[in-house]
């Protein structure tokens, strides 16, 4: 009887994690709203260090800092906690960076969480700040101007449409590391671009965060409902 056991319990842990969530999600929420981010596998080292920061409350309170319309929100700065209004932000780090992971599939489309950095020559990623893409839509003699003036490589026809459709920032592609995405609550994104802000690009009125990891039943719900909406879109999308 033993062995029928074992192999019984075998077979249900088995399929307890079969059925897990491709994916890790995070939730930020602020007075203005909430969205949730799925984070890529494709970019391990970047996704387990902001799990690692989100797990011991490190954004909870800090704020948006660097808010640009048509291009980003930025945020992820220990030093903007309860930091006295119109004081500069944006230097705050944790004391390390986070390899660069430049992946030919993720690139800056409106909704991608990336990792902000310095003027490093490796373009390894802050350890802490991040930003959200808000960006711009592009029409064709846009993106072929930008190709041969700012990037230096041309851009992927399916990732053209994208960026002429939905919008974003392709200038930052390949010198940025993007490593989610927005999957649900989109316009939050738009509604923090909106604010008014100072003449060093932080809001006049703080938009603080909570950011928090979603469980593994809301994160497996979650999936299931995006495989239900279907689309060659969400299938890429869990392959990331």
């Amino acid at each position: 009887m033993k062995p029928f056991f074992t192999f019984l319990l075998l077979f249900c842990l088995n399929s307890v994690f079969a059925s897990g969530p491709k994916h890790q999600y995070l939730k930020i929420t602020t007075a203005q709203g909430e969205c949730i981010i799925m984070l890529y596998n494709k970019t391990p080292q970047h996704r387990d260090n902001i799990v690692k920061l989100v797990k011991k409350g490190f954004y909870d309170g800090t704020i948006f800092h660097r808010v640009i319309h048509s291009f980003m929100i930025q945020g992820g700065d220990p030093d903007s906690k309860n930091a006295p209004a119109g004081k500069q932000l944006g230097d705050g780090d944790v004391g390390y960076t986070v390899p660069a992971e430049f992946r030919d599939s993720l690139f800056h489309k409106k909704g991608v969480l990336a990792a902000a950095r310095d003027d490093n020559p490796l373009m390894a990623s802050s350890g802490c700040q991040f930003y959200l893409v808000q960006g711009k839509k592009f029409t064709d003699a846009q993106l072929d101007s930008m190709e041969v003036k700012r990037l230096k490589f041309k851009i992927p026809q399916w990732e053209r449409e994208i960026y002429k459709t939905k919008g974003g920032v392709p200038h930052l592609d390949k010198r940025y590391t993007v490593y989610g995405e927005v999957v649900s609550g989109l316009p939050l994104i738009d509604t923090i671009a909106a604010v008014k802000t100072d003449s060093n690009d932080r809001p006049l009125a703080d938009v603080k965060m909570t950011v928090t990891l979603l469980k593994r039943r809301k994160a497996r719900k979650l999936e299931k409902e995006m495989k239900k909406s279907g689309g060659d879109e969400i299938i890429f999308l869990l392959n990331q």
